[in-house]
């Protein structure tokens, strides 16, 4: 055909058949080609074991994560059918392999609930795996297909007998797609974790051959056993959590719930098992019934006048550790990553159920209900005094603030994406950073001493801290109800601390402030360590910094009879401002760690052994992990 003047006709029209489409644009399926994608296509083939168990055919699903790094899922399922496919004239294991939107969740008789409503999962899988071997034990037979780059390079063929069934998968990610193919097993972990919770008596194990560790999950309490889990470090004020099961049509409601003595909230909500992030009308729902529970047992029971006014959500909600799963036979997420839940009776059905559960729960725990409202009650009273505190942290014109005297040393560069904040540990510090610092992109704020311990206080108190009303100020977010990503002066905030105990301590002390109150900032990847130099080697002119003992021996074993001058760096204010510049903020030089939350319910666990109340689970933390200490100083 001959082109038109434009140069745009039918030839320029490029059409991508079977799953050339995903491998063309594996972003569209899998949301990227980083390691939140390269892990999902591990999540996508548990998800459809988990199917199985949610259908009663699976109790047991195993994940190797082999040294090459390719990954087997394997099952004790009915196994995919092998059959040929009425229409398409192959097996249906090819068809599911090798066609997007095909598989037994668009109204067949195979599930009525599961989590991989796209029929995009396991073909998905295939697409962007360099090789894939699948493995389906039914029917006394075993039959085995082999898989590269979406296409089928074997027949289908039966390789032996069984006497069990299921489906075994092994995938290698393809390495022309993914920008790198190496697996974080705590990644992995912590989503079959939370699966054998949410399945109650299913038992899923994780090898990792790469260092032979083995981890069983296996819960026969749930979700009840879950958010035990949660408060594991924790003083509870309910031993034994507010639980129940509730059923309307067709949809399975469970709800555990168990308050702490904490501050802070933990409400996580799954639906068909994949975790609402964003959450959705099933936690929508929740919040509303507890609220309106709550404020009703309290004003029966006259612990509430009339002239008081209601507790707020967020009262009732601090300390609290809250599991809410919703199983249902057609959920409406929002795209291929759903991570929030849209059908709107499922608020009704959850907000009826939570309600009427946790109103009789009260009246039959009438101890328990006192000490729920005691502290809903306190979280108010703070809660206002938090109200008056917040008013001095709010930025009105650029940096109008009374509690900025003159400490923040600003850049010139107004782009957040392109401004970086340190903060550094004490004045003298802090003087070298700003002489030493590039002025145009990067800012300094000293702070004095430690700050203080968030993981110990209420809102209150945390605003009436001055370093870290400075600290909120010079960000520009705002924290609580006031916070607002997009109003982040930096997108770059470095804590620069010193390399011995106290540097430490003060580190710890900063990303449980950022982890309580700002977590979105480290999920947005804005918060980083500097690593300065622990020493510096001189012979003359020459100088030599290293970061570790293992590196500055490596290099004086390989420098033969040369004789260094050792500097060994207590502070950073030891280092005059060209050597801090050098060596911990020139972007071309420095090493900074982004920090990142893998396994957010891990996290929260370590931030309360670290800097909570209980000394037995910060001594058993330091114990088991003393062993990857590189440099200790005391």
């Amino acid at each position: 055909m001959k082109k038109q003047e434009n140069g745009y006709t039918a030839v320029d029209i490029q059409v991508l058949e079977g799953l050339e489409g995903v491998r063309k644009r594996p972003g569209m399926y899998i949301g990227s080609t980083g390691p939140r994608g390269l892990h999902h296509l591990v999540f996508e083939i548990v998800d459809n074991s988990i199917d199985e168990a949610v259908a009663g055919y699976c109790d047991q699903i195993e994940v190797i994560i082999h040294k090459d790094n390719r990954v087997t899922v394997s099952d004790n399922g009915r196994g995919i059918p092998v059959d040929k496919h009425p229409k398409m004239g192959i097996p249906a294991l090819e068809v599911i392999l090798t066609t997007l939107h095909s598989g037994a969740k668009f109204g067949g008789s195979g599930y009525t609930i599961s989590g991989g409503l796209h029929g995009v999962g396991l073909s998905v899988v295939n697409a962007l795996s360099s090789c894939l071997e699948i493995e389906v034990s039914r029917d006394g037979k075993t039959y085995y297909q082999r898989y590269e780059r979406g296409k089928a390079v074997t027949p289908l063929q039966v390789i032996g007998s069984s006497d069990r069934t299921g489906t075994k998968t092994t995938f290698l990610p393809d390495a022309t797609i993914f920008e790198e193919i190496e697996f974080t097993t705590e990644i992995i972990a912590q989503r079959l974790r939370e699966l054998s919770y949410l399945n109650r008596g299913t038992k899923i194990i994780l090898s990792d051959e790469r260092n032979g560790q083995r981890h069983e999950y296996y819960h026969t309490g749930g979700i009840q056993d879950f958010v035990r889990y949660i408060n594991k470090n924790k003083e509870v004020l309910n031993p034994e959590p507010i639980y129940f099961e509730s059923t309307r049509e067709g949809t399975v409601l469970q709800v555990a719930i168990q308050y702490n003595t904490g501050y802070s909230e933990t409400l996580l909500s799954y639906a068909n098992n994949i975790h609402t992030q964003e959450g959705g009308t099933h936690e929508l729902g929740f919040k509303n019934a507890l609220t309106r529970a709550v404020n009703d047992y309290a004003k029966r029971q006259g612990i509430l006048k009339d002239s008081d006014g209601n507790l707020l959500g967020e009262d009732i909600r601090e300390g609290m550790a809250a599991v809410v799963s919703v199983l249902v036979r057609d959920p409406q997420f929002e795209g291929q990553t759903k991570t929030k839940l849209g059908n709107t009776y499922i608020r009704g059905m959850v907000e009826g159920a939570v309600y009427e559960h946790v109103g009789e729960f009260m009246d039959e725990n009438p101890q328990v209900a006192r000490k729920i409202l005691d502290k809903a009650v306190a979280a108010r009273r703070a809660r206002e005094a938090a109200r008056k505190a917040r008013e001095l942290t709010r930025r009105k014109n650029a940096l109008e603030s009374t509690a900025l005297p003159g400490k923040l040393a600003d850049c010139s560069e107004k782009d957040p994406a392109r401004s970086e904040l340190y903060l550094v540990e004490g004045d003298s510090a802090g003087g070298s950073a700003k002489q030493g610092r590039d002025r145009n992109f990067q800012a300094i704020l000293p702070l004095r001493g430690k700050i203080l311990n968030v993981e110990k206080a209420r809102l209150d108190k945390v605003l009436s801290n001055e370093e870290i009303r400075t600290l909120i100020t010079a960000v520009g977010t705002g924290i609580g109800e006031d916070f607002d990503i997009s109003k982040s002066r930096y997108h770059r905030i470095i804590i620069m601390t010193d390399a011995d105990v106290d540097g430490s301590h003060i580190r710890v002390l900063l990303l449980t402030f950022f982890y309580r109150y700002m977590r979105q900032l480290i999920e947005a990847g804005y918060i980083y360590i500097a690593q300065p130099p622990l020493y510096a080697l001189k012979r003359g002119k020459e100088i030599h910094y290293f970061y570790n003992d293992r590196e500055m021996n490596q290099f004086l074993d390989a420098q033969g009879s040369k004789k260094y001058a050792v500097q060994r760096y207590k502070g950073l204010g030891e280092m005059d401002p060209e050597q801090l510049w050098e060596t911990t903020m020139d972007p071309a030089t420095r090493t900074i760690l982004q920090v990142t939350i893998e396994d957010a319910i891990a996290a929260d666990a370590i931030f309360t052994s670290l800097m909570g109340d209980k000394v037995e689970p910060r001594r058993e933390f330091i114990q088991e992990n003393a062993r990857f200490v590189t440099n200790l100083d005391i």
